[in-house]
């Protein structure tokens, strides 16, 4: 069984330089990642949960009061929605894309997995494919969901001859400013390499007329506040602001009232944000945590394992003794660069390993097709950080199961 203050004490000492010199995990989130106390056991919720008759479970069936035609968008945009076999829109977006092609500035509440991103990218698209001098800045809190937007947009541009770039850490940039010289009409990034750019005079915040902060929450929980403060305040006046996030906080509220004009506020509701997925507790009883997480990954039906701890030193250890043990197993936290981590989730995906360990930077935003189990090794922050992890599984209206070791 870990022992949290050992491990924080073991990450100074000899090993990997970066984690005793990484001055963006210092700043940008990093203290509270290391020393934060909380726990959330959702013990008491799922046996609660599992108590309900089946019957008081209810899924509403959603339907779209428009089609993806109904838009009258670019000819071009048209079928790469029709190539990615879009057809009806998920209820953010038959909301919102309305709303934001006649101009308005929104507020998407939405949890993961909802399909905010496209619907963003597909009116902002469309607005810039009829007027190119348009520009568009998008803001993330991750480079995973930051090379995910990305990449959705590129699939969304196909034949279009727009341009994006990618402004993320982890990686040099030197090949961003190269790309950011050729004036893109998208900059998709992460806050902390944003401002870093702006302070070497390679990107100017008041160019860009159309603004996305995605997962504000999870931006704010990161310790962004004060970047993202900085780039609201060195935005043009004139501007069209989208907000997504899946939680209303204060601090989120804060943000809100400052970015925001004259906003449509869009809320989705889900009636069972968890009911794809079988929640169970997980006791150990004094067994050795690995030993039970052993038993586990050799048993039928664990075809592909997300597994989430709390420190960047501990699930590197578990992924590393995982792998001793002849698990095909990969790891992504603030250590690894952002090739690692990319060829991490990768290989994940493509079902090259069949385990992957991460910290709580996985646990938003990403969409991983076909994850069947989530096992929480380590018990999450909060109630809203056990939602986020749990809701990688039980996706695309398929069955998933959630675990959470409790001693």
């Amino acid at each position: 069984m870990y022992n949290k203050n050992r491990n924080h004490k073991d990450s100074f000492r000899g090993g990997n330089r970066n984690f005793r010199n990484n001055n963006h995990f210092r700043s940008r989130g990093g203290a509270r990642a290391r020393f934060r106390a909380k726990n959330f056991d959702p013990t008491n919720m799922i046996n609660n949960l599992n108590s309900m008759p089946q019957e008081e479970v209810v899924v509403k069936e959603f339907i779209a009061k428009n089609k993806f035609s109904d838009f009258k968008l670019d000819r071009r945009l048209e079928t790469n929605i029709i190539n990615k076999n879009y057809i009806n829109p998920t209820p953010i977006q038959d909301a919102a894309i309305p709303e934001l092609l006649r101009g308005h500035d929104l507020v998407g509440i939405a949890k993961t997995g909802s399909g905010k991103t496209a619907a963003f990218l597909i009116p902002l698209i469309n607005k810039v494919l009829r007027n190119p001098d348009q520009k568009v800045l998008i803001l993330a809190p991750t480079r995973e969901l930051a090379v995910q937007i990305r990449d959705e947009l590129r699939e969304f541009t196909y034949n279009t001859n727009l341009q994006s770039v990618l402004c993320i850490g982890g990686v040099s940039m030197h090949g961003q400013i190269k790309i950011l010289r050729r004036n893109p009409q998208f900059v998709i990034g992460t806050p902390g390499r944003l401002k870093d750019l702006e302070d070497q005079h390679q990107i100017n915040f008041n160019n860009y007329r159309n603004i996305v902060l995605d997962e504000v929450d999870h931006m704010l929980d990161m310790g962004f506040i004060q970047d993202v403060d900085y780039i609201i305040n060195k935005l043009p006046y004139a501007r069209q602001s989208l907000f997504f996030s899946a939680t209303i906080t204060d601090g989120v509220e804060r943000v809100m009232k400052k970015f925001l004009k004259n906003p449509v506020t869009i809320k989705i509701e889900s009636n069972a944000p968890t009911a794809n997925v079988s929640q169970q507790i997980v006791k150990t009883n004094g067994k050795s945590k690995i030993e039970v997480l052993h038993e586990l990954l050799i048993s039928p039906g664990f075809e592909k394992v997300l597994i989430f701890g709390r420190t960047k030193f501990g699930v590197e250890k578990l992924s590393r003794e995982l792998i001793d043990r002849g698990f095909k197993a990969a790891s992504i936290h603030g250590n690894k660069s952002q090739n690692q981590r990319q060829r991490a989730l990768s290989e994940f995906k493509d079902g090259y390993v069949k385990i992957l360990l991460a910290t709580d930077v996985a646990s938003r935003g990403l969409d991983i097709p076909d994850v069947t189990h989530v096992i929480n090794y380590e018990l999450p922050e909060s109630y809203e950080d056990y939602i986020h992890r749990i809701g990688r599984t039980g996706r695309a209206d398929k069955k998933g199961t959630a675990l959470t070791f409790v001693n």
